[in-house]
Formats: structure tokens, sequence, C-alpha cells
């Protein structure tokens, strides 16, 4: 259980040199890859055409950055909205005092001492949140996931007050990932960016390292089921291979492999990786563990008035279980698959025929999420706190109203956090004020907000629903800068949950002759994974089994 790699790993192929050159995955669904914008409606990804065990890493070098690949053209030509821009230059002083002001039951000092908190291990996130309402009026912003290593950048209008066309990149590479890699010596190997989707964006991370660092960046694809993938790791040591079969040592890598990660990351390695794999099995990629994460912070921040707010959650249910756990909450619920992500593997439930399409489902995992669900004020979940329903876009020409998310990214350093992009997204059809109004509209057209659609074995970017932060879409959401306030406060508090349950389930070495330690890398086999408590926590047979190999 020491190296916790599948023994099968994962790739893609390309026979182009340059770095940039079209990918099988998201950027050929990008707005750049458009002829006209009329076609951005829905894009199809080709996927899996290049051949597995033909990748190899690429050079990126200092000055190849250009912004038209990196941002969506939509993003190039928009102005940021003159709210957002004051929300993301604020700064955490004036976001405390201003939260404070309006939340006086907030203990300040603890509040304070959160958004300087130094994650161990989880220094990037990105968390989807729902504005919501109650009954009685009162507004708030609610988390329904939080994400390790996620997308945004892309979406992001430039902030025109840093004068930099990298944007939120150069500040997730700046502020986080160049503070982690100086305990690093650059003779124990080179930079990488390693990743398995979102090629836009991940190649903007190796064009902005290499110009920040002074140093070539490596930028290599590695996927699941490849024969022959381009990384391995000898004795902890993260190695890529170039076009000519050379092999080359990685000091520090900057991970965007989102999918199944512990398949391919060790959980302990002497190269240094931002996020950490621990932050993905602690709950950065699994709902399950988040979810007693939230749990445990709630309870350690119980009395200071600040909780992490997530729709009433039951965790470990098993696919019997769920008719008995839907009808306690009134027959509304969302059904959720821990280990998924793209909006894969989540089910809303609201009548009979959506819980028998579940239920006939064959499911790789053998324990599942009911959450309670958030819809309109009349078929939302009934819960302890009552009932939780959208508060939506601004109703249209046409008096629709849709449910829309917001997602927020943060990094952190040793100074604490701050906000990196924020993006929305909005449901494919206006919400019903009664189920009964439209039967043929299902609960998932009109409360899926996820993008990413899989249509057999291609992915479909549906990017006419991607709400920009700019002077045009942000208006579309009906929120202010208060709101946008309790998003990142919500978001800090999710990530401090997540990354304190990562530092639990690492223990301290006290077998250092079945986890040696190395005096070259002093952060290696420092702690080491507590799969027993792991187990305890969540205890899923299939997602043990591909963590313990």
């Amino acid at each position: 259980m020491a190296s916790f790699l599948s023994p099968v790993l994962v790739g893609l192929s390309s026979p182009e040199d340059h770095p940039y050159a079209p990918s099988d995955t998201e950027s050929d669904a990008s707005f750049s890859a458009l002829p006209k914008a009329a076609k951005a409606a829905s894009i199809a990804e080709k996927h899996n055409k290049k051949k597995l065990g033909e990748l190899y890493a690429k050079p990126v070098s200092g000055g190849e950055f250009e912004a038209e690949k990196h941002f969506y053209p939509r993003v190039l030509n928009a102005h940021i909205h003159p709210l957002v821009s004051s929300f993301l230059t604020l700064g955490n002083e004036r976001i405390l005092a201003r939260y404070t002001h309006l939340n006086p039951q907030v203990n300040y000092e603890i509040l304070e001492g959160l958004l300087k908190y130094q994650p161990k291990f989880f220094q990037w996130a990105g968390s989807d949140l729902f504005n919501v309402t109650t009954s009685s009026g009162q507004r708030q912003m609610i988390i329904v996931e939080t994400n390790s290593c996620p997308s945004g950048q892309k979406s992001m209008p430039l902030l025109s007050e840093l004068g930099d066309d990298h944007g939120g990149y150069g500040v997730v590479i700046d502020s986080t990932f160049r503070e982690m890699i100086t305990q690093a010596d650059k003779s124990l190997g080179d930079l990488a960016v390693v990743f398995d989707k979102n090629p836009m964006e991940a190649t903007g991370y190796a064009a902005v390292m290499a110009d920040h660092t002074k140093e070539n960046v490596w930028l290599v694809e590695y996927y699941e089921d490849d024969p022959n993938p381009p990384v391995r790791w000898a004795q902890g040591v993260m190695e890529i291979r170039d076009k000519a079969n050379k092999w080359h040592s990685i000091r520090a890598c900057f991970r965007y492999v989102t999918q199944k990660p512990w398949n391919r990351f060790p959980i302990n390695s002497k190269t240094i990786v931002l996020n950490s794999v621990i932050s993905c099995l602690a709950g950065g990629r699994n709902k399950m563990m988040a979810a007693r994460a939230y749990d445990f912070l709630n309870a350690e921040l119980d009395g200071s008035g600040l909780s992490v707010r997530v729709p009433e959650t039951i965790r470990n249910v098993t696919k019997s279980e769920i008719p008995l756990w839907l009808d306690s909450m009134g027959g509304h619920a969302v059904l959720k698959v821990p280990y998924s992500n793209a909006g894969q593997g989540v089910y809303t439930i609201t009548n009979k025929e959506e819980l028998k399409v579940f239920m006939e489902e064959d499911h790789h995992y053998d324990k599942f999420i009911v959450q309670s669900l958030v819809g309109n004020a009349s078929w939302s979940s009934v819960t302890k706190a009552g009932k939780f329903y959208h508060v939506g876009t601004i109703p249209n020409k046409k008096n629709h109203t849709f449910v829309s998310d917001l997602r927020m990214m943060v990094a952190a350093n040793s100074n604490g956090f701050r906000p990196v992009a924020i993006y929305a997204r909005r449901a494919r059809k206006p919400l019903l004020r009664h189920l009964e109004d439209d039967p043929s509209i299902t609960s998932w057209e009109m409360l899926g907000t996820n993008l990413s659609v899989k249509l057999e074995d291609e992915w479909t970017t549906e990017a006419q629903r991607l709400l920009l932060m700019d002077r045009k879409d942000f208006n579309q959401l009906g929120i202010g800068i208060d709101d946008l306030i309790d998003a990142y406060i919500q978001t800090v508090l999710s990530v401090i949950a997540i990354d304190k349950m990562a530092q639990r389930l690492m223990k301290a070495n006290s077998d250092t002759t079945q986890f040696p330690k190395d005096a070259k890398y002093p952060w290696f086999n420092e702690t080491v994974f507590d799969f027993e408590l792991f187990e305890a926590l969540n205890p899923d047979v299939a997602l043990l089994q591909e963590i313990s190999h």
C-alpha cells in the first residue's frame, strides 16, 4: 500500500509537437474552435480519437502565453462588471469588516483567523454555490460542492487594475505554486503541468509558469487506461517522457488531473504536487468525505456564528435504502455518486419515474449520498431547517426565471486566502412554479447547471448557458457585493474543512522501515495515509480497492 498507484494509467496521444496543438478534450469545445459564435450553443468534444500509448511531454518556454489560447474570445472582449472588480480588490481586511458588520453574531477574531489560515494540502480550490432563500425571505449562499483543481480561468474577464494579461493564471502560479516550490532545490528536477482535461487552462498554467519561473516547463496529458503512459513514478519521484523517449525527473508538478487522481498519483511523493491527491480523497473529489469534513468543522465552529451551509446530507446510503430516505424528504431529493464530477453521477428525483431510472442503472460504487433538493417553493425537500428554494436569475422578457449557480475559485498561501476567479451557469429550462405545469420538462433540465454533457462517447459543452462576470451577464444573476462576500466566506470555510480532514487522514510516520524518509526531501513520508481511519469514515469497498493498489 506504499505506492497507491494503479498499474493501468491514462492518456491521450498527440502527434503534434506544439504544446497548444488541438486537444481531444475541452479545447475542441472552446469558443476559439468555433467558426462562428452562433455555433456556440452545442459543441462536440471528439473524445479518444488519439492513439493511447503515444503520448509524450512537450516543452513550454517563456513568452509563449497568448491570451487568445487560454480565454474564450467572448471573455477577451468582455468588460468586467464594476461590482465584481470592486469585490476582487477589497482584500480580506475589508471583507472581514463588512461581513462582521452585517452579521454581528459572527466572532470577528475567529473569522479573521480563518481568512489567514494556511492550508497544508488544499491550496487551490473552487466551490459551486446556490443562491437560495427561505419562505420567510432569508437569502444566503449554500455550498453545493467544493472541487480540487477547479476550472474557471478561461471564463473570467481580466481585471484591468492588475494590468496583467495573465489574469487568474498568474495569481495561482505566483501566490501559491511558486511559494510551494521554494523548498525544492532546482537540482532535483524540472517543473511540469500534468492534466487529463481542460487543455485550454492547463496550457495556460504551463505558459504562465514558464514566464514567472524563467524555466522551461513540461506539459503532459496523463489519462487512465494508457498502456504506455508518459508519466511514471520512481521511488516517489515523478518522471515524464519526452518525444525522444528520454525520461526527466520532476521536482514540482501542477496537477490538473481530476478523474480519480488517486489511480495515478501517490498520496506521498518526493515531487511536490499542487494539489496533493490527499485533498481529493478528503473531499476535493469525494463528496462523501466532504460531507464529513463540513460536519467536523461546523462542530468546531459551534458558537462562533459561522458554519459551512450545505443542503441536508445523508452519507453512506446503500441503493436499497434510497427510497426510504426519499420519502422522509417529501419525495424530492438529490442522489449523488460521491466520486464523480463534471455533473456526472448527480440525479434529481422529483417523481417515481426518475427514481425508477436511477434504481435500474448499474453503479460502480456501493454507497451514495442523499441530499435535500433545492427547487421552487412548492417542490423543494422538507428538511429539519425548513425549505430552501432557488432565488434564480432575474426574470427575462418572457418572465422566465432560471436556476443558476456560482463558481468561486480561491487560492491560498502563507498569507491566507484570496479570490481568484468567478463565473456562473444557468440551467437549460426555466423554473416551473409547479411541477405539473409542464410534465414534459424533467427536474434535471430545470436544476442541472453543469455545462458538460456526455452524449454516448462524446462530450458536449453547452456554452450558451455560461454567465460571465461582465457588464452584460452579471446583472442577470440578481446578486450584489454582499452575496459575493458570502460566497467567498462559504468557499473559504469549505476549503478549510477539507484541508483539516486531509490532515486528519495523514498520521505521523511511526514506521520508517515501511515508509523510509529522505533527507533531500524533508517533506517526504513526514506523515502517512491512515487507511484504517479513511475506511471507517468512508466504508465503500469499490473506492477502497482503487486506493489500496
